[in-house]
Parts: C-alpha cells; structure tokens; sequence
C-alpha cells in the first residue's frame, strides 16, 4: 500500500473499503473489502430488559469527542488488535478536521467504555468500541444509535458481523446491497455533533417507546 494520509483514508470509506494491520505491532496496512458487511439497523437495535434497566439505574453520563484518542487507546488496548500507531494517528487526523468522533460512557471522572467511528455524509462507520465496566460498551453501542438517529444518519456500519454484534440488533448484508445504501448515504449531510447528548435514562425511553 502506498502512504496512506487522511484523504486516502476518507477515499476508501467512499468506496466501501477500509484499513487494518494485522496486530499492534505489524507496521504493515492493508485495504478490507468483505463480501458480506455487518451492519446496524438504525431501527433495530435490540435493547434487552437487563440492558434496560441497567441503562435506567446507572449513574454512568455520555459524552461526545472530550478525548477521541484515550477512546481509540483504549480500544486497541487488548491482546489481539488491528489498530497499530499509524491507524490511530490517521483516525486521530480525521478527528481534527471533523470526520471521526467517539461515543464515551464516564463513571464520574473514569472512562468506562466507549465506542469510535468515521462520518461521510449520513454514513457512520464503527470502528472499535471498548468496555472497562459491565455493559458499558453496550451502553455505549445504545446510545450512538440514538444519536445516528437523531442527528440524520441513514447508515450504521459496523464492519463486520460478532455474535456479540448479532446479539444486539446487527446483520449481514451482501457487499452490492452495501454499495448502493453506502452511496444513498453519501448523498445526505448529517451532523453527528448536532444537538445535546442524551442521557442514558433518555435513550432507553425513546427506545422502548419506539419499539
């Protein structure tokens, strides 16, 4: 792969491809391109009971974007990760200029769990999210597709598709049924910071109303 900077970067979500490393360490970046995409229905994220109410009771607050890189940080802080020094950096580049944003779950003043993704027009590419607290990284994956929804996205890809994933709403869809929602999305602006950040009390409340 020749340089990979920024614009290269936003080139290839045009397209529907996107950048990983084999492991941390791996200096070596290569291009994705999965013949089935795992994606997030907007309108069928599965809030279970226990999420729920746990989303209801917890003191836990959302934020928006306040740190961006402890959220990538602490995503590739595991074992096994595809987020190497030069992957974060670029994301964190693509933060300046307002094109990568994070989801964050804060217990106080500690970063519980987060989650972290790029934006092309009403596109939303998750990228990683992490949890450091039970149920937080869930939590966050709750309120980021309440926030797609209320800030004018039309498309939530998440890549791939985990059980973990599947167990929350996601699905799988042919990658020519992806190109052409990726397209559609790209026609439409949306702005992910617009607006308050709802509470997690308050995601849970629009969620069950809608359902």
């Amino acid at each position: 792969m020749s340089e990979l900077t920024p614009e290269l970067l936003l080139h290839g979500y045009r397209i529907g491809i996107f950048p990983m490393a084999e492991h941390r360490d791996d200096p070596e970046i290569f291009w994705v391109d999965p013949e089935r995409r795992g994606i997030m229905p907007l309108d069928g994220f599965h809030l279970s009971r226990s999420l729920a109410k746990a989303m209801r009771r917890t003191p836990f607050d959302v934020k928006i974007n306040t740190v961006f890189d402890d959220v990538v940080a602490a995503c590739a802080d595991r074992a096994d990760t595809w987020i190497n020094d030069e992957i974060a950096g670029l994301y964190s580049a693509l933060h300046d200029i307002g094109h990568a944003h994070s989801l964050e779950i804060w217990d106080q003043d500690d970063l519980v769990g987060g989650v972290y993704g790029v934006t092309l027009g009403s596109a939303f590419f998750g990228e990683s999210m992490f949890s450091r607290r039970t149920n937080a990284s869930k939590m966050a994956l709750a309120a980021l597709v309440d926030r797609l929804n209320h800030t004018g996205f039309t498309l939530f890809d998440t890549q791939f598709l985990t059980t973990h994933l599947a167990s929350l709403g996601a699905i799988e869809i042919p990658r020519r049924t992806y190109q052409a929602r990726l397209q559609k999305a790209q026609q439409t602006a949306a702005l992910f910071t617009q607006g308050p950040v709802a509470t997690l009390y308050d995601v849970v409340q629009r969620m069950t109303q809608t359902s």
